[in-house]
């Protein structure tokens, strides 16, 4: 599609669209504060459905890791499913975010295919977790995140595939950040992210990572996720230029953001068992402000060509299957 300036989705509300969408910024605000943040700085007209749609992919992540059982679990996911099959038939949908994320596929022309992936990315964490390798690991990553990132591209007005392939780098970047900063976490419900492959390359095991003990070798394995990570960042951000100028500065933010929590985490040898790295409400302005005047001044941020060569990172998705 042609590069436009001004993002070209605008959400037409409909009866109550209003309430749904004040529920939805208040469900951001609560649990996603960096995210809440960064989509201060989107303009008007997007900032909403940008909202909708992070609520809408927040509640049915939260909808599954708040079950009290594997059991409930399940049924939370088929009724999050079932819910996803009205969207996409035009039926009346039981929720805020639900009704506020209609809008947004209509406006956006969201494919189905892209949330049913993120789905498909819960439908993993339904259960213990264990993951295999590097492919595996991208395979959730680009479930999990990769395809919001796809969404919000669309959203912000630019559904070309280079700019889709941009914007799913760095939701992968931003996963992979989570995955290493929640080690110690996510052993509570019994889900390892770190690949079984790289741990044993280290020196180290499963048992270890269930121990929530950071040890060298999860220290490493841990350290070699950040590094992955570092590579998709800076693939995801040569192309905010890409993306229209009025919404670089919230997409550069929240990049530096996240990239600033995996950095804490490397600072501490990869420790993402002992203590959940953040960024303070100082350092989270400073790096909003790093990000507007970025975008104001870097001629990297303000040109729509792509730099550094992103075929080595798409090549290794096409293994996982998520490209063609």
């Amino acid at each position: 599609m042609p590069v436009c300036d001004r993002p070209s989705v605008v959400l037409q509300p409909a009866e109550n669209a209003a309430a749904d969408l004040a529920h939805c910024r208040a469900a951001i605000h609560r649990h996603s504060r960096s995210f809440y943040a960064a989509s201060r700085l989107l303009p008007a007209r997007v900032r909403d459905a940008a909202v909708a749609t992070y609520a809408f992919c927040r509640a049915a992540d939260d909808a599954v890791d708040e079950a009290g059982s594997a059991i409930d679990a399940r049924i939370r996911h088929a009724a999050v499913l079932r819910r996803l099959d009205r969207i996409y038939r035009g039926e009346p949908v039981d929720t805020a975010s639900g009704r506020a994320f209609a809008l947004v596929v209509a406006a956006a022309r969201i494919p189905r295919e892209e949330p049913e992936a993120l789905l498909a990315g819960m439908a993993q964490d339904l259960g213990p977790v264990r993951i295999a390798d590097e492919d595996a690991l991208l395979l959730y990553c680009y479930r999990a995140a990769g395809v919001v990132g796809r969404m919000m591209s669309r959203i912000m007005g630019r559904s070309d595939a280079a700019a889709l392939g941009r914007a799913a780098h760095l939701g992968i970047a931003m996963q992979l950040t989570n995955i290493a900063r929640d080690v110690g976490e996510d052993t509570t419900r019994d889900r390892i992210y770190l690949p079984s492959g790289w741990l044993a390359e280290a020196g180290g095991s499963e048992t270890e990572v269930l121990a929530a003990r950071a040890t060298p070798a999860v220290r490493r394995v841990t350290l070699r996720v950040l590094g992955l990570a570092e590579l998709y960042y800076d693939s995801g951000i040569a192309g905010i230029g890409m993306l229209p100028a009025s919404c670089r500065p919230a997409i550069l933010s929240a990049a530096l953001l996240y990239r600033a929590i995996g950095r804490r985490v490397a600072a501490r040898d990869g420790d993402g068992v002992t203590e959940r790295a953040r960024v303070s409400g100082i350092g989270k302005a400073g790096l909003i402000a790093v990000a507007a005047v970025r975008c104001a001044i870097d001629p990297r941020l303000r040109r729509r060509t792509t730099r550094p060569d992103a075929s080595h990172l798409d090549a290794s998705l096409r293994r996982t299957g998520v490209l063609p």
